[in-house]
């Protein structure tokens, strides 16, 4: 199979979040250790960090890599979902995997997942491991997918483990309160290796200590450990919170003695973020006059702090191109929206994208209203062309919308 053809048998065949929600989540580590010690566990005898949580993972797994890179080291990156190519998940030194280098690892064991039915996410993992270890990664950044204790990716043993933050997200699978997620994303907490939180709340600290006590592992609060932060080329009001985590987790990684990072590393690594590893859609402008601004941020925790953002933006008029998915809870994310704006409402295009009558009804029912559109591209294309140079564009409410226009 060529590279398109390898795609669409990996969409196709296995189970994938990405695109079809529930079904595609695994409820233990069987497959995912049983495809390790097919390939030889890779994962064995090599350096990671290791991100969870709800919000931010993204941005702070591609800080880390900017910094590392910045000190000269080859590092790993393996991160979901993708906007526009798959490879974007796994890359050293900010460049994607090869297209040859996917589809001779999905052609070679093509008989082996079909036959132990893997899903998209464990073969993918899988992928990752085999090609940071051919690959002579110094130290590779392994984001969870989803949770952090039945994760795909909780077959490794980090130098560090870090968690971001905690919201409510994935209800369906990690639990409906913050303590039962809080737990869930704790799973990746290992014995006697240190963990960094980013953001916490008084009943996910309390989580977040009985683990690390449990597993006699030092824990490290972020927000309370750094004071300032540095200037960085992500935007987004959201990233102060992910800066003093990936400073933080800088500050443990150089305590071990595995690596060594100047301050001017550091610098460099975060102001050149997009530049090293290829970072899209947090807070990216895409326009000027009018000046139109693009962001994957999709439940609540994230919503709220982009929205807060978008109302300190000076425009005449605001214009939102809004599409969500079909598992996302509206009454929670609607009301955080701006009321005085126009909007384009649309539908992703992946099978779980949320029919867009449905969308333009429940978000009247908040008196947002606006027009429906068939496609991402058509409600952009309208935004656009009804926009004043002083207005500003907003596209997002989903990973999905921003993708289509990216």
């Amino acid at each position: 199979m060529n590279y398109p053809e390898t795609l669409q048998w990996m969409f196709s065949q296995l189970p994938m979040y990405q695109q079809q929600g529930a079904s595609a989540y695994k409820e233990d580590l069987t497959n995912t250790i049983l495809l390790s010690d097919y390939l030889g566990n890779p994962e064995k005898g090599m350096q990671f960090i290791h991100v969870a949580g709800t919000n931010g993972k993204g941005s702070t797994s591609h800080m880390l890599a900017s910094i590392l890179q910045e000190a000269g080291y080859k590092v790993g990156l393996y991160t979901s979902p993708h906007l526009k190519d798959f490879r974007e998940r796994i890359k050293i030194n900010g460049k994607d995997i090869s297209e040859s280098f996917v589809c001779e690892f999905m052609n070679t064991h093509k008989a082996f997942f079909e036959k132990n039915q893997l899903s998209f996410f464990e073969m993918t993992v899988g992928l990752a491991f085999d090609y940071f270890k051919k690959e002579q990664t110094d130290i590779a950044i392994i984001e969870t997918g989803m949770g952090g204790r039945l994760d795909s990716t909780n077959i490794i043993t980090p130098l560090l483990s870090v968690i971001t933050n905690i919201g409510l997200d994935h209800t369906q699978f990690l639990g409906n309160t913050i303590p039962l997620i809080a737990a869930e994303k704790a799973g990746i907490i290992k014995p006697g290796i240190p963990v960094v939180i980013g953001e916490y709340t008084a009943e996910t600290k309390v989580v977040f200590e009985n683990k690390a006590n449990s597993c006699n592992a030092p824990i490290f609060f972020a927000s309370d450990l750094i004071d300032e932060t540095k200037p960085s080329d992500l935007l987004g009001d959201y990233q102060q919170y992910n800066k003093k985590t990936v400073l933080q987790a800088i500050r443990v990684l150089r305590d071990l003695d595995l690596f060594t990072i100047s301050e001017k590393d550091i610098d460099s690594g975060l102001m050149n973020v997009v530049k090293n590893t290829g970072l899209q859609g947090r807070w990216q402008q895409l326009g000027l006059a009018p000046k139109i601004i693009c962001d994957t941020a999709h439940n609540k925790h994230g919503l709220e702090i982009v929205m807060k953002q978008i109302l300190n933006e000076k425009f005449d008029q605001l214009h939102m191109v809004i599409g969500m998915v079909n598992d996302k809870n509206l009454d929670e994310v609607l009301p955080l929206f701006p009321e005085k704006a126009k909007y384009y409402f649309c539908k992703p295009n992946v099978p779980r994208g949320m029919d867009v009558s449905v969308l333009q009804e429940k978000a009247a029912v908040y008196h947002r209203v606006g027009s429906a559109f068939d496609s991402v591209s058509e409600a952009y294309v309208a935004a656009v062309a009804a926009a004043e140079k002083a207005d500003l564009i907003y596209v997002g409410g989903s990973t999905f919308v921003v993708a289509e226009i990216l």
